[in-house]
C-alpha cells in the first residue's frame, strides 16, 4: 500500500485577544475545512475514517499549541500533527502583548494499492 496525496488545504486563523496558540490554529483548521467539501473519499468509494490527515501548523511558538484539543474539530478520518515555527506575532499598538497568526497546511490521503503494468 501507499499514501497517496488526493488533497490540500489551506487556512488562517488569530487569537486576537487572549494571545492563545491552540485557539489560532484552531481557527486556522476550520478555515481549511469550512471553505472545502472534499468528495474523495465517496468519489471511490473509500470510509471517510480512512482518511489520513496531515496537519501543519506555523505559529511562533510551536510548543505554546495543544494537538489534543485539535483532534475534535476533524469529522472523521486520522489527523496527525506537526507544529513548525511560522504564522506571526502582531504586537499590538498599546503594548498590552500580540495578536497570535496561524497558518496551516492539511494534506488528504489514503492508503491506496498502486497499479503495475
Amino acid at each position: 500500500m501507499a499514501k497517496t496525496r488526493m488533497a490540500v488545504q489551506f487556512g488562517m486563523g488569530t487569537s486576537i485577544r487572549s494571545q492563545d496558540y491552540t485557539q489560532a490554529a484552531a481557527r486556522a483548521i476550520r478555515d481549511a475545512l469550512w471553505h472545502n467539501s472534499l468528495n474523495v473519499a465517496s468519489a471511490f468509494d473509500f470510509p471517510r475514517e480512512e482518511m489520513l490527515i496531515d496537519v501543519e501548523i506555523g505559529v511562533q511558538k510551536p510548543e505554546a499549541v495543544d494537538t489534543s484539543e485539535l483532534v475534535g474539530i476533524f469529522p472523521y478520518g486520522k489527523p496527525t500533527f506537526k507544529l513548525v515555527p511560522g504564522g506571526l506575532d502582531v504586537a499590538k499598538a498599546d503594548g498590552s502583548g500580540v495578536t497570535v497568526v496561524a497558518n496551516v497546511a492539511i494534506v488528504v490521503s489514503f492508503d491506496l494499492e498502486r497499479a503495475h503494468g
